[in-house]
């Protein structure tokens, strides 16, 4: 039987991250994914950091503050 190691997260440092930041919002048009709004928007992981979510372009996506709010509250 194999035992699967853990894979590793990448986690950025805060340049890095503010870099991947500004990428995520110009990819997504500067537009929550959500409903469109182009105000008090955020970057949200799709997959959380604490449990494995990891600091990269493809678990990342733009919500507004409303929508980050009711999606964060659903869990």
């Amino acid at each position: 039987m194999k035992v699967r190691g853990k894979n590793a997260r990448l986690r950025l440092d805060a340049e890095s991250y503010h870099q991947l930041h500004r990428q995520v919002l110009e990819r997504d048009g500067w537009r929550c994914r959500a409903c469109g709004s182009m105000q008090h928007l955020q970057v949200h992981h799709q997959r959380f950091r604490s449990p494995l979510g990891s600091d990269s372009e493809d678990n990342l996506i733009v919500l507004c503050l409303e929508c980050h709010a009711n999606l964060h509250r659903s869990f």
